[in-house]
């Protein structure tokens, strides 16, 4: 694994907590349709493993709740939905997120225009 994988590990790792809000967002959610939403999207390749203890700690952080609704095709599931901190996080990221986005797109532009980016 080279540093271009540990770099998208860490990227990954610091905005999953609030792309999981922002699909929950979108509609309510429960925890193995969100690992398939997740993982449709480039670069989010996630596990059950890894989606539970992060709901986990949205729930126990008061940015999410739950209910449990039957379902059609096996025992009752957990839905996760936006609590009104919950979206104030959200948006609180999204505006983070196009300044932190924007920064860094300005920061790489110099660098190719410098030429730096062929490693020297």
């Amino acid at each position: 694994m080279g540093p271009g994988n540990d770099t998208l590990t860490q990227l990954r790792r610091g905005a999953l907590p609030h792309c999981v809000l922002a699909v929950i967002g979108e509609q309510d959610r429960y925890g193995f349709e969100l690992v398939k939403l997740l993982s449709e999207r480039s670069g989010f390749e996630i596990s059950e493993g890894t989606i539970y203890p992060l709901l986990s700690r949205l729930r126990r952080d008061g940015l999410v709740e739950t209910t449990w609704r039957e379902s059609e095709s096996g025992p009752p599931r957990r839905y996760y939905r936006l609590t009104t901190d919950g979206a104030r996080a959200l948006a609180g990221f999204q505006i983070a997120w196009v300044e932190f986005r924007d920064a860094v797109d300005d920061l790489l532009a110099i660098t190719e225009r410098s030429g730096a980016s062929d490693g020297t």
